[in-house]
């Protein structure tokens, strides 16, 4: 994947927040992905953004679509510089809020995509990284 394939969608506010979400939803459409596939990556990538502007600071997400031994998928790096996450593990258990949401953030997220990575560091920002391939593209490789 080239830095040309990649699209970067800044993330500072609601505003952009709902551009991540339909350049994630036109990307779907576009690589095949079923409507419930679509709705599973849109809503993670909701999540992922939101995370992203609330508490990081604001930051962007890369997009690329890809195409693997898994068949068309949709690569999603979200990364901010903000305080990072002083325990991973915890942030990504279901009920872990340090707002006032409902603490299925994180761990909803990594149960709509195939892939999910989080790279954190106390002080020094986080990028998450998800990954979905669409099912389409798995039957039409066989």
């Amino acid at each position: 994947m080239s830095p040309d394939d990649v699209t970067r969608v800044h993330i500072g506010s609601d505003v952009q927040i709902a551009g991540a979400r339909q350049a994630v939803r036109e990307a779907a459409v576009a690589a095949g992905f079923s409507l419930v596939e679509q709705t599973k990556i849109v809503t993670a990538a909701s999540e992922l953004a939101r995370n992203t502007l609330v508490h990081g600071g604001g930051g962007y997400m890369d997009l690329a679509v890809e195409d693997g031994p898994r068949g068309q998928g949709i690569h999603l790096t979200f990364t901010d510089e903000g305080p990072g996450i002083k325990d991973v593990s915890a942030a990504l258990s279901d009920g872990y809020t340090t707002g006032n949401g409902l603490g299925l953030g994180l761990g909803g997220a990594r149960r709509l995509v195939q892939d999910f990575t989080i790279d954190s560091t106390p002080g020094g920002g986080t990028t998450v990284t998800a990954v979905s391939w669409s099912r389409a593209g798995q039957r039409a490789r066989r």
